[in-house]
């Protein structure tokens, strides 16, 4: 006895949607649920190191920054409203020096804005070469 005539074996078929709704619920839930550790909040210990004093550079614009946002050029006070007035104020201080080296003396105490404000004006009159004054540790 044949009760199966002519009839045709079906494939076993393999359905991969719910498969891939399951593995999007899960990285969605482990996205969710994750911690970022966030680098800002490491404590950092910047070295220290003893150099000779360089002679000072004719080609030179210093900019003092002092603590409470007071800015100097080539020891002369000045206002700061916008790093573009900043700008061409470095540039009439400037005056006919091809690409001075820019040196910022910064207060320990100065805010990360005022020194960049001055890396932003020197950018805007055109001059790419900063550095930044340090002192030998007390010992």
């Amino acid at each position: 006895m044949k009760f199966r005539r002519n009839r045709r074996r079906e494939e076993p078929e393999i359905n991969f949607v719910p498969l891939i709704d399951v593995l999007l619920v899960i990285l969605i839930f482990l996205m969710a649920t994750t911690t970022y550790s966030r680098f800002a909040e490491l404590k950092v210990n910047l070295p220290t190191a003893d150099a000779e004093k360089v002679v000072e550079q004719p080609q030179s614009i210093n900019i003092g920054i002092s603590a409470n946002g007071q800015y100097s050029v080539d020891s002369q006070i000045v206002g700061f409203t916008d790093p573009v007035a900043f700008a061409a104020q470095l540039r009439r201080v400037g005056g006919d020096r091809k690409d001075p080296m820019i040196v910022i003396n910064a207060d320990a105490q100065a805010t990360h804005q005022a020194v960049v404000n001055v890396m932003e004006a020197a950018r805007l009159a055109g001059y790419g070469r900063l550095t930044f004054a340090t002192q030998n540790p007390i010992k």
